[in-house]
């Protein structure tokens, strides 16, 4: 079985295309032939040993997939063989097959491509729970999201659209906001050339902002926080910037807003059956062509190295795509 292999931290450049032992479902799990593995961000802190989880070495990075089951472990239920799904591992998923609890699979209707499907876990399931667990989005609220254009900011945009908020998208380049607002973004700020603070209180007046998505960190995230309004939520999803801001609290105080967690990946683990309603709501909406699953690339395994170099130069616009069996 083929697998791409992290052997030693570092760059891209380092990992390995090899051959694996082909895995075996155990009770409840199935075995999976994985048609495309989604990148993400997370991916190139992880064979650097720069994030959270750290993997024991050797190991396959992608941590999202989508594929149809070859084989189904003793008591797993639900689901049948040839079956399209798709689901979450947190890493591994570049490889020919792997094994998952069945419960963590989600069924692929034929009206969504597995390509699409492959990147809808990661990106949409974190802004799903951000906004329905975490965010309290309503309809008719205000909703600024910063790195609009990249795979979680897409996704915030697309799904604050569909939920009815009214979607502020601040990136740093007309060219990435033009995406951004063919994605249902209301209005853009390019806080490259404009001044974010100034354009974030002449957009929403004395009311303010209502919800923040920020995954970039650094000086954003407090001229942000100074655009909320009364009982607004910042969320903090990540620190795309390589800096974790620290903003002053005086500012959570005299607003009376939130400064809000979200931790995905704890979610899944924690709340699995709110994740697996999430999920299921996230295909359904894809399915239907509410939202994109965007796709920006779709190279072949042996092309992984031109995969993460799109990480590398924040060239992707939506997913960047290894496709392994499709």
């Amino acid at each position: 079985m083929k697998a791409l292999f992290c052997d030693t931290l570092g760059p891209p450049g380092s990992l390995r295309i090899g051959e694996a032992p082909e895995p075996v479902p155990s009770e409840g799990e199935a075995l999976v032939e994985v048609a495309y593995a989604a990148l993400n961000f997370f991916d190139l802190l992880m064979i650097a040993g720069k994030y959270q989880v750290k993997p024991p070495i050797p190991f396959s990075p992608a941590g999202e997939f989508s594929g149809r089951i070859a084989a189904l472990g003793p008591g797993a239920s639900g689901f049948a063989i040839g079956q399209r799904v798709c689901g979450y591992a947190g890493y591994g998923c570049a490889r020919e097959k792997l094994t998952l609890a069945v419960a963590d699979l989600v069924a692929v209707p034929e009206s969504l491509g597995l390509d699409k499907a492959a990147g809808l876990s990661i990106t949409y399931g974190t802004t799903m729970h951000a906004f329905r667990q975490r965010g309290d989005l309503k309809a008719g609220e205000t909703l600024v999201v910063l790195g609009a254009s990249g795979g979680v900011g897409l996704a915030a945009v697309e799904l604050g659209a569909q939920m009815g908020a009214r979607v502020i998208a601040c990136a740093s380049s007309e060219e990435k906001l033009a995406f951004a607002r063919s994605m249902g973004a209301h209005e853009t700020v390019d806080y490259a050339t404009a001044d974010l603070r100034g354009e974030l209180k002449r957009l929403t007046g004395p009311r303010g902002v209502d919800v923040v998505y920020d995954p970039v960190g650094g000086a954003l995230t407090e001229v942000a926080l100074r655009c909320l309004g009364w009982r607004g939520r910042l969320l903090v999803i990540g620190f795309a910037s390589g800096e974790i801001p620290k903003p002053p609290l005086n500012l959570a105080l005299l607003k009376g807003c939130d400064i809000r967690g979200v931790f995905w990946g704890d979610f899944v683990k924690r709340e699995p059956q709110a994740s697996r309603a999430n999920m299921e709501a996230i295909v359904a909406l894809a399915a239907r062509g509410a939202i994109s699953g965007h796709i920006h690339a779709a190279l072949p395994l042996e092309d992984f190295r031109a995969a993460f170099a799109m990480l590398e130069q924040r060239q992707a616009q939506g997913k960047v795509l290894l496709r392994i069996g499709a």
